[in-house]
């Protein structure tokens, strides 16, 4: 079958449903953005975050010596070798990667199995390697969490994984680009990616404006998670 690229004849039940999913997500996760009920999900981001570098520095040939992840939503990976310029801008950027991942995933049931036994396979990957309590009790945390709901997609009427999937999605596009902002553009932390990425690339472009660079790019891939899950659905 050929892409609809062109979105010709949209919306479909699923495609209408699909938006007002995402909406909804959007909604709830901005209206709860600063109570205790979104410290999970907002840690877990920041576990993404962190395993995106990770996974970068492994990428260039580096090794990860450990991961950490606070309960102050900061978080911390410790690498030795790798290409510092690719580890460095592969925080932000993976996690609005796997955030727009993540969406599409949820578009279908077999690839929302997919994506939690993935996301499965690094909690219990990061468990070996994480440098303290708080990373450890996230990982153990959302490993029973997800197999919960999985056992329950199996097993009864409660059919929610791909919901779940769809949410981590949403919540880990929206906090990358809120955290860029935040700590990039708004209150310029010097000791953030960015600033250390302005420090080694020779492009005449400080902290600020690699922040604004790499937040429009969150934006878009926030964006295309969109595009691509109705084309997916037509």
């Amino acid at each position: 079958m050929t892409p609809n690229w062109e979105l010709k004849n949209c919306c479909n039940h699923e495609q209408v449903l699909f938006l007002i999913t995402v909406s909804v997500c959007t909604v709830v996760i901005l209206a709860l953005w600063r109570t205790i009920l979104l410290k999970p999900f907002k840690l877990v981001t920041v576990f993404i975050h962190e395993a995106s570098h990770a996974i970068a520095c492994k990428l260039t040939c580096g090794h990860v010596e450990g991961i950490k992840v606070n309960v102050d939503e900061g978080g911390t990976t410790q690498t030795r070798g790798g290409i510092y310029w690719l580890i460095l801008p592969a925080g932000y950027l993976g996690s609005s990667f796997w955030g727009m991942v993540l969406i599409l995933a949820s578009t279908n049931l077999l690839t929302a199995r997919i994506a939690a036994g993935c996301f499965l396979a690094a909690l219990l990957v990061v468990l070996f390697v994480a440098k303290n309590w708080t990373l450890r009790g996230l990982c153990i945390g959302f490993i029973l969490f997800l197999g919960v709901i999985w056992i329950l997609q199996e097993t009864t009427t409660v059919h929610i994984l791909r919901y779940i999937i769809l949410f981590i999605g949403v919540m880990n596009s929206l906090f990358s680009v809120y955290d860029i902002y935040d700590d990039l553009i708004s209150r310029r932390v010097h000791c953030s990616d960015a600033e250390k990425f302005a420090e080694v690339c020779p492009c005449p472009c400080n902290g600020v404006g690699w922040g604004f660079i790499w937040g429009l790019i969150s934006f878009f891939f926030l964006c295309g998670a969109m595009y691509l899950g109705l084309v997916i659905l037509s």
